[in-house]
């Protein structure tokens, strides 16, 4: 009886999936390209996690090479940078989300509260243009204007700071990099978080209107609440990538005055384990950040389904 069930359901789930096909095999040919892309190029090579394993010699490949199981994570962890770096990493990243991460909201609120079309545009326009810019570029800016004789030096002389290269100081290599990143991405970060904002029903805000309510109101009651299951599915997105800082930004800006605070995992990878060509201790370092980003991200994920029934899954 129970092997009729089965057999029912699995002839049910196919006429099910072959019906689905038939009505939208256009959508899965349009989706198939992105479908063999990752295939390609993000679960293919995951087979090269195995090398964390081994001390993988290029010479012999991976079936040659010794297997010595956790030798190279207990070396990471037993290494006198572990703690610093891994604090810097976690720093830099929770002082991005604590700072970083409503700045978009804000200014998808502002832009959203703005009537006059043409003033609107220029605004998302501006806003948008340093994300088009070159990470290269951008550092370069950076490091010209926080030199001695540098223009955001200037305006720190002139509000009673001390004249001097700022990113040659550990006290200002965070709120440099925190600055500069959020002018980088706020304008191409709030697109989403617009488009979340313009599906909105807007018979809500001619009721609250006829209520009496303000501007202020509205915002509070209909626009915040509209907007927080998209808050939340980015800040649990944020939460999975919390030891991916900006390789390429600190890389480009920090130097070694600075390593003391600005030495993160993956510029120490870079440093350690791909300039020394030790692959393995490298990719052995890549998977543990693997293994805490998805740790994080699950535990995000479930408390704020249980708090708010919000979810990725």
């Amino acid at each position: 009886m129970r092997g009729n069930m089965t057999g029912v359901k699995e002839k049910s789930l196919k006429k099910t999936l072959v019906k689905d096909f038939k009505m939208n095999k256009w959508k899965y040919l349009m989706i198939l390209p992105v479908i063999i892309y990752i295939a390609i190029f993000a679960y293919k090579p995951m087979y090269g996690i195995l090398i964390a394993f081994q001390n993988f010699r290029p010479a012999v490949g991976m079936a040659g090479s010794k297997w010595v199981g956790f030798e190279h994570f207990t070396r990471f962890f037993s290494d006198f940078n572990f703690f610093r770096i891994l604090r810097n990493t976690f720093s830099i990243s929770i002082c991005s989300i604590i700072f970083g991460f409503p700045a978009p909201i804000i200014l998808a609120l502002l832009i959203n509260e703005i009537k006059n079309t043409k003033f609107k545009r220029t605004v998302q326009t501006v806003s948008y243009m340093p994300y088009f810019v070159s990470m290269v570029v951008i550092c370069g800016l950076v490091k010209t204007f926080c030199q001695s004789d540098g223009m955001i030096t200037d305006i720190v002389v002139a509000l009673g700071g001390e004249r001097k290269n700022l990113l040659a100081d550990k006290s200002w290599f965070y709120p440099i990099y925190i600055v500069s990143n959020i002018w980088q991405y706020i304008g191409w970060d709030s697109i989403i978080y617009l488009a979340a904002l313009a599906g909105i029903d807007q018979e809500q805000y001619e009721a609250a209107r006829v209520d009496g309510a303000g501007r202020l109101r509205q915002m509070w009651n209909i626009t915040l609440p509209g907007l927080m299951p998209t808050i939340i599915i980015l800040f649990i997105l944020k939460m999975g990538g919390i030891l991916n800082v900006g390789f390429e930004k600190i890389l480009l800006l920090y130097s070694p005055t600075t390593y003391e605070v600005a030495d993160v995992i993956s510029t120490y990878v870079y440093r350690i384990g791909i300039l020394e060509a030790n692959f393995s201790y490298s990719t052995a370092i890549g998977l543990f950040n693997s293994i805490v980003n998805i740790i994080f991200l699950c535990a995000t994920n479930l408390i704020s389904k249980k708090l708010n029934e919000t979810s990725l899954f």
